[in-house]
């Protein structure tokens, strides 16, 4: 009995060896990259304390899962004064060197327009990714083309209340190698940037917050700032708009 069992083993093997040799396979193209892009209006924020100061924080990206390009500028506008800062225009290229870190490098530009009209040109390199916990960090620094290095630095956290209400603390420092008058800019590190936004996801790509911020200026940076007649450390309170396309 278990020989009839091994020559009908054996006979079907054979069969199916030969109809594998006979079968012709399709060639199989490899699939083609998918390209895609995001437009985020992070920070779109006005102060309630009456100071006619509009905030803002634009990041946009196209590109696939390994490479991408970045666009993002950041800066700030009093309406007031007619004075402001754009803080960075940086366009970068990335590329992603672990499930959740792109190393990124490009050029950027700042501009402060408050009489003095200064401006800088820059090399950028930098990290942007998702920390443990989930912090969201994103860090760079900056080669101007005066031979100034400067850079900066910021993280934050999402903490869901519901599905709906989140609050997000933020931390923002900058710091430098390098003292940039012309920019309000002194060695060291320069400020510390505590905030919380508290907003409401009607839908995931439209949410309106209210936030409240605390600044403070260290070293050479704040007494710049107290020679111009600014101040050392302030508060500000603010609603603003968050949405992304």
């Amino acid at each position: 009995m278990l020989k009839r069992v091994f020559i009908i083993l054996i006979t079907i093997s054979g069969f199916v060896f030969a109809q594998e040799k006979e079968c012709k396979f399709f060639p199989v193209k490899p699939m083609e990259p998918i390209h895609y892009g995001q437009l985020l209006f992070d920070r779109i924020e006005y102060d309630l304390e009456g100071k006619g100061q509009l905030d803002y924080e634009f990041t946009g990206w196209y590109g696939g899962d390994y490479r991408r390009v970045w666009v993002e500028l950041e800066g700030e506008h009093n309406f007031s004064e007619k004075e402001g800062d754009i803080e960075k225009f940086d366009v970068l290229y990335g590329k992603l060197v672990s499930p959740f870190w792109d190393i990124r490098g490009g050029i950027g530009y700042t501009k402060s327009y408050n009489g003095s009209q200064s401006d800088r040109y820059m090399a950028v390199l930098g990290l942007k990714g998702l920390a443990p916990y989930f912090f969201e960090v994103d860090t760079n620094i900056r080669l101007t083309s005066k031979g100034e290095v400067y850079g900066d630095f910021e993280a934050e956290y999402d903490l869901l209340f519901t599905q709906r209400l989140i609050l997000q603390p933020r931390i923002d420092t900058t710091f430098s190698f390098s003292k940039i008058e012309e920019l309000g800019i002194g060695t060291g590190i320069n400020n510390v940037k505590i905030s919380f936004r508290l907003r409401y996801e009607f839908r995931r790509e439209f949410a309106p917050y209210i936030g409240v911020s605390y600044v403070k200026l260290f070293g050479q940076t704040k007494d710049l700032a107290l020679s111009n007649g600014g101040k050392e450390k302030y508060t500000d309170l603010f609603i603003g708009l968050r949405m992304w396309f």
